[in-house]
């Protein structure tokens, strides 16, 4: 297969993804010719599915045969810098691993996402479990407010039964370090944190660091993958 060819096979295809009788959300999958596993993958509070970090992201894990289906919040879809309520956001969850299931029926499907679409997956997975879901996956996960440190955000994680992953910076003013590891450390096995040095909630490295921010999403999409394959 030639570069065009593998590009023009690893390209996103919109999909429309019912919530409920009123609501209907965009969705972007990208499924490359070797998928072994989907990621449904929900995007952070301030930016849509259509972020460069999303597009990059799914790309590069359509690299390492990792299918994704990003999809946008009712509150991003109608252009709202406010977030939708807990109960909606977990509905539209529930709506897009649906969604996932039936477009790609064959491969295993993990969900998660970045930030605030993580938290909410997993509230939504601690509420009733997701429908064929392996495994989660956080891209950032948001343990507390910045400069307000606590694991209160944590505490519905218990009520989570399936292998989790947590993809942490450890400049993330979200997340401070220790305390995730503590959280992590609770939960037991069924937990697993990587961590990026240097990296913020938004896996930027400063120009002071060894690496840039391509090579640290690499490994990231190198850690989701080698985790997802094992639970396949």
């Amino acid at each position: 297969m030639s570069a065009k060819q593998a590009v023009a096979a690893n390209a996103a295809k919109a999909v429309t993804i019912t919530v409920d009788d009123a609501t209907n959300v965009s969705g972007l999958l990208q499924v490359p010719p070797t998928a072994r596993a989907c990621y449904v993958m929900a995007h952070g509070a301030g930016a849509g599915m259509t972020h460069p970090f999303m597009a990059s992201f799914a790309h590069d894990l359509a690299e390492r045969s990792i299918a994704t289906l990003r999809y946008q919040f009712p509150y991003m879809e109608r252009g709202s810098k406010r977030p939708d309520t807990p109960k909606l956001a977990q509905a539209t969850v529930r709506a897009a691993v649906a969604e996932a299931s039936r477009l790609v029926p064959e491969l295993a499907l993990f969900s998660g996402g970045k930030s605030f679409g993580g938290r909410m997956t997993s509230q939504a997975q601690a509420a009733a479990p997701l429908d064929g879901v392996r495994g989660l996956v956080f891209v950032g996960f948001p343990l507390h407010p910045p400069g307000k440190p606590g694991d209160e955000r944590g505490a519905h994680l218990f009520g989570v039964h399936v292998p989790m992953l947590f993809l942490q910076g450890t400049r993330d003013e979200f997340a401070e370090p220790s305390l995730l590891k503590a959280l992590v450390k609770k939960l037991g096995a069924r937990a697993t944190l990587t961590l990026f040095d240097d990296a913020d909630h938004s896996f930027h490295v400063p120009a002071r660091s060894e690496k840039k921010d391509v090579q640290i999403r690499a490994e990231m999409a190198d850690s989701l993958a080698a985790w997802a394959v094992k639970l396949t």
